[in-house]
């Protein structure tokens, strides 16, 4: 008999996603995750409908809608003129919610359902199939011993040790870019998200719950290190000081897209990041991973049950999905780059096109992730 029906490598939103969704149907899970405390850094902020519904099933729909900000719609703009609107219906709803308070309900709602699945500061040396389990070699504290699973999941983030150890390929698929980031007090707070796709690149500006707001910047020329330069850079842009200006330290990073070539092999599975890693412009990545989440909870429930894995269904939906979400994103950052003469103009004409009342709806429904 294995130890677990389930190991989850990786303990992060999507891995406690799935985990609570296998507590919750009376499997017996078990979360293994390296970093020995909680991450306080507020990345992924949106919960498109896909990622409701995730929270829904887990029974914490109620609660994040409390807690979260709910957005209206957006508003893109060019040089001081709007180009396109959109405003959400309910079924488009997005909530705004930072992922460190996302983590905190996971992570609540697991221990309420299956107490002690979490365990910390826990390294994955090795994963082996062999047959009827799955064996995993961990340290922690220098101090080595091996657990078994019927089904192991590696959501162990783009960086992945255990689809290296499988050997699944990685390849790069369109899309990438250099932006800075940070978030400030909201001079005006609102509930309505504004893009300035201007010609020196996109600027970004996400409200945030309890008066705060985001702001991402494209950095093509990776220069915004620094408050001074970042808070420069948004004003010359768009001509809006951003709160705080003297107090900022953006974060800087690389988006780049990534997909594994294999979703599954045998009983080990890969899920969120270690799967595909979406760009975060469109805010596709947490809610991709819990729309992939709930699909292959229900495959390891009928594998369970079954003794046989079969987790094909889950690797064709799972890829042809993040291939859709990685298509958007691309084309989100294409419209974002830096453009002048007759291609801002023939740029700002697909924008004004896609806010136009026979294309709002399908172009609302873009953002907000329907059809994946």
């Amino acid at each position: 008999m294995p130890d677990h029906d389930v190991a989850i490598v990786g303990g992060g939103p999507v891995g406690l996603l799935l985990a609570c969704l296998l507590a919750h149907a009376g499997i017996d899970v078990a979360v293994y995750e390296k970093r020995s405390m909680g991450d306080a850094r507020s990345r992924a902020i949106g919960i498109h409908p896909p990622g409701r519904a995730a929270l829904d099933a887990v029974g914490l729909g109620e609660e994040a809608r409390r807690q979260a900000l709910e957005l209206d719609g957006g508003d893109v703009l060019c040089s001081g003129e709007v180009l396109a609107s959109v405003s959400f219906t309910s079924r488009q709803q997005v909530l705004i919610l930072p992922q460190h308070r996302t983590h905190a309900l996971l992570v609540e709602r697991l221990a309420h359902v299956q107490p002690d699945a979490v365990h910390l500061g826990q390294v994955v040396r090795d994963v082996r199939d062999e047959g009827e389990v799955v064996r995993l070699s961990l340290e922690a504290d220098g101090v080595g011993r091996e657990v078994t699973a019927s089904v192991v999941v590696a959501a162990d983030g783009v960086r992945s040790g255990v689809r290296r150890l499988l050997g699944v390929r990685w390849r790069a698929r369109r899309g990438s870019g250099s932006y800075a980031m940070a978030d400030v007090a909201d001079v005006e707070p609102s509930t309505r998200v504004r893009l300035y796709c201007e010609p020196g690149g996109i600027v970004e500006s996400f409200p945030l719950p309890d008066g705060r707001r985001r702001w991402v910047v494209a950095d093509p020329l990776d220069r915004l290190h620094d408050g001074a330069a970042f808070a420069r850079e948004i004003q010359d842009r768009t001509g809006i000081r951003p709160g705080e200006a003297t107090a900022l330290e953006p974060t800087v990073f690389r988006a780049q897209q990534h997909r594994a070539s294999r979703a599954a092999v045998g009983r080990i599975v890969l899920l969120g990041d270690a799967l595909h890693e979406t760009s975060p412009i469109g805010g596709q990545g947490m809610n991709l991973g819990w729309n992939a989440a709930r699909r292959l909870a229900a495959a390891i429930e009928r594998s369970l049950r079954s003794g046989t894995p079969d987790f094909g269904a889950y690797e064709r939906s799972a890829l042809r999905s993040a291939a859709r979400a990685q298509r958007r994103s691309h084309f989100y950052m294409t419209m974002g780059r830096p453009v002048d003469g007759l291609s801002l103009g023939a740029r700002n004409a697909v924008i004004r096109a896609l806010g136009s009342p026979p294309l709002r709806r399908s172009a609302a429904d873009l953002i907000t992730m329907r059809g994946l």
